[in-house]
């Protein structure tokens, strides 16, 4: 699933090819991907004539912003947005088609079907789900040492599914809370109520530094991630210990493991991360 880092890079390569558009029509061959409004033709109504101004970011959701609609957009496992010519011809798994009046069009293909878009009036998008559940990204103001801690000390869970629940931190998925409790040397096994002040700073440090680095990098394509224009992030050559399990740890030579924790697969240094 992409994370933070590959759908703001599809977020800002998509933006230089939709800003200033005009949808002319909407058509799908897959409505369930539609989940608001529940009447489909209302959000094809909707949109005809509505001019993409701007699109942002919140978490792993895109919101295209409209003259006076918010679309947001999930893409959830392999969800994914071209913008080709109308006489291009469109595979099986192209699910949804804006039609644009210069004669081009955005489309959004998504194999396993899984992704998900919700339209709703201008400024009301995050009143309500899924935008409403959301927590703070990392690199918010909101997302403070003292944030994390009051939510770590609320809870019993272990802190690789606190760092997996959105409505805590929203953007960090399997890879990147794998790479981030590595590079802080936490084990993914530890109860969030155990760390200590010195442990959350770091972890912190470690979101924020990472998820940047990342970004720069253009994500990272693991499993069939691109951007709109088609590119592949490069960030997976600088994964520390995601995936690498079996192999050598880079900073002591310990073999990594792979466990499933919080229903996801973990891979962790048994050394450095001690539990």
């Amino acid at each position: 699933m992409p994370e933070l880092p590959e759908v703001e890079n599809v977020r800002k390569s998509l933006l230089r090819l939709v800003r200033g558009k005009t949808i002319q029509k909407v058509e799908s061959g897959w409505p369930k991907i539609i989940k608001r409004p529940l009447e489909v033709e209302q959000f094809y109504d909707a949109l005809e004539g509505q001019t993409i101004q701007d699109l942002q970011r919140k978490g792993k959701f895109l919101i295209f912003m409209l003259d006076h609609y918010s679309l947001v957009s999930h893409l959830r496992m392999e969800g994914h947005y071209s913008v080709n010519q109308s006489g291009e011809q469109a595979d099986k798994h192209t699910h949804v088609i804006f039609k644009f009046s210069d004669g081009t069009e955005m489309r959004y293909r998504d194999v396993r079907k899984f992704g998900t878009m919700h339209l709703f009036k201008k400024g009301e998008e995050e009143k309500e789900l899924p935008l409403s559940k959301l927590g703070p990204e990392p690199f918010s103001q909101d997302c403070s040492l003292g944030y994390l801690k009051s939510e770590f000390q609320k809870t019993e869970r272990i802190i690789k599914a606190v760092l997996l629940d959105q409505s805590i931190v929203a953007g960090l998925g399997n890879i990147y809370a794998d790479e981030v409790l590595y590079k802080s040397k936490i084990h993914p096994e530890r109860k969030a109520n155990t760390l200590t002040d010195k442990e959350i700073q770091k972890l912190s440090q470690e979101m924020v530094q990472t998820l940047e680095e990342s970004i720069s990098a253009g994500g990272s394509s693991v499993n069939t991630y691109m951007d709109s224009m088609g590119l592949s992030g490069t960030y997976q050559e600088r994964l520390k210990v995601y995936g690498r399990n079996g192999k050598s740890c880079l900073d002591c030579g310990t073999i990594l493991e792979k466990t499933k924790t919080a229903g996801r697969g973990t891979h962790f240094c048994p050394t450095c991360q001690k539990n």
